[in-house]
């Protein structure tokens, strides 16, 4: 008998390390042919989770991919802490409120249209309106990142969209665990006092807990450490405060970003979040070749109209909230008028956040979320860089453009000349 369970056992295990080689094999791959098609490697990834996925081949059951939900858990505390990184007090002093009013008018421009057009024009839920709103926020910076690269832009709008995106998923962040507090609260039934502070006072504390670890963490790592054992402290700090998150029913996002936050501001070190960035990739590859199998295709025509809305509404948030923010600060004609396009692309911490409003939602609703963010990821990865392209240009970031600009402006079309039969 001992030795048939053992053989069991041997046997599960054995299937795990496989499913777990062919999740980075399929996403390796489909990103070498993402690549030679000029997309992310995000958009492979999902391409890739849902190919190997129960929808289609089924390489990998249903059951299995419940399995791979302490993978979400990682990526996003891994996620959160580099976000952190952005709360660089000295950098916010110096790039002044400008560049912080507009992200905040980008982000909640997005979040406010989706939740008002899903709650009262298509009478879904509070919760899920709320949710799917807070997901709106984020912005992928990698394509447009990309795309700024490939035709060496430069310029103060190019600045802008710089600092913009990188402090975009941070307000996104904060975004979700608020409306993630309400819907926890909303979900007892029961409006008391204790109901809807409970959950901020334990939001709070996940705030104070990531302060105080960011104070350790820099205590800890030194100048005299080795780079293995920096890389092996920062790791157990931020999976100790995730997993202590996790057990008082807390979201590890807020706790983790405030970690990366805090020990930015105490050791003025970029090292650290450098070296996770080369430790990362294989975990946050197994993410969205996860993220990408629990994409149910045949629920997409249940999304249908929804996702469709969403898909156009965020965009519309997004550009309406940073022409209001250029506005309000008097910004450039160019960040106003044309920041907006480059906010386009969605990917990395709204998957993430998806994820974990699947969690919090009746199944219906969850899966509903899940399919609206995946599938809009691929499209958003896939229009994104021609609408940061189409930005770059019409802002005259791109080397040339002004000039070429200039050259159209000043040509006088010769008169028209009668036509001779």
């Amino acid at each position: 008998m001992n030795q048939f369970l053992l053989a069991a056992n041997a046997a599960i295990q054995s299937n795990l390390i496989l499913e777990v080689a062919l999740l980075l094999s399929a996403g390796y791959l489909m990103s070498r042919l993402s690549k030679k098609l000029h997309l992310p490697y995000v958009t492979g990834y999902l391409l890739a989770g849902i190919l190997i996925g129960p929808s289609v081949l089924q390489l990998i059951s249903s059951e299995t991919v419940a399995r791979f939900d302490v993978i979400t858990d990682i990526a996003l505390a891994f996620i959160a802490f580099q976000a952190g990184r952005f709360f660089n007090l000295k950098i916010l002093r110096s790039n002044g409120r400008q560049m912080v009013i507009i992200t905040i008018m980008e982000a909640l421009g997005a979040a406010i249209i989706v939740t008002l057009v899903m709650y009262f024009i298509f009478h879904l839920s509070l919760p899920f309106s709320l949710l799917l709103g807070a997901i709106g926020c984020a912005t992928a910076p990698a394509s447009t990142i990309m795309t700024i690269r490939q035709y060496k832009a430069k310029g103060n709008f190019v600045n802008m969209i710089l600092q913009v995106t990188a402090l975009d998923d941070a307000v996104a962040l904060l975004t979700f665990s608020a409306c993630m507090a309400v819907v926890q609260a909303m979900d007892t039934g029961v409006f008391s006092a204790s109901v809807v502070i409970e959950p901020v006072l334990l939001n709070l504390a996940a705030v104070g807990l990531g302060i105080v670890g960011g104070y350790v963490l820099k205590r800890i790592i030194t100048e005299e450490r080795s780079e293995d054992s920096t890389l092996i402290l920062s790791v157990i700090v931020i999976l100790t405060l995730s997993g202590i998150c996790t057990a008082i029913n807390v979201s590890p996002l807020l706790c983790c970003m405030c970690l990366g936050a805090s020990y930015i501001n105490f050791s003025k070190n970029q090292r650290l979040f450098d070296q996770l960035n080369n430790f990362t990739p294989p975990i946050l590859t197994l993410f969205f070749v996860c993220s990408g199998m629990r994409l149910n295709l045949s629920s997409l025509k249940d999304a249908g109209i929804i996702g469709v809305a969403y898909f156009f509404i965020r965009i519309v948030g997004k550009y309406i909230g940073s022409y209001l923010g250029g506005k309000l600060t008097q910004a450039e004609p160019s960040i106003t008028n044309y920041l907006g396009l480059a906010l386009i692309p969605q990917a990395g911490v709204s998957i993430g956040l998806a994820a974990l409003g699947q969690r919090l939602l009746p199944p219906q609703y969850g899966t509903l979320l899940t399919t609206i963010i995946l599938s809009s990821s691929v499209l958003y990865e896939m229009v994104g860089p021609a609408c940061a392209k189409l930005s770059l240009h019409l802002s005259h970031s791109i080397p040339g453009s002004e000039k070429e600009a200039d050259m159209h402006k000043n040509i006088v079309l010769p008169k028209s000349v009668p036509h001779k039969s």
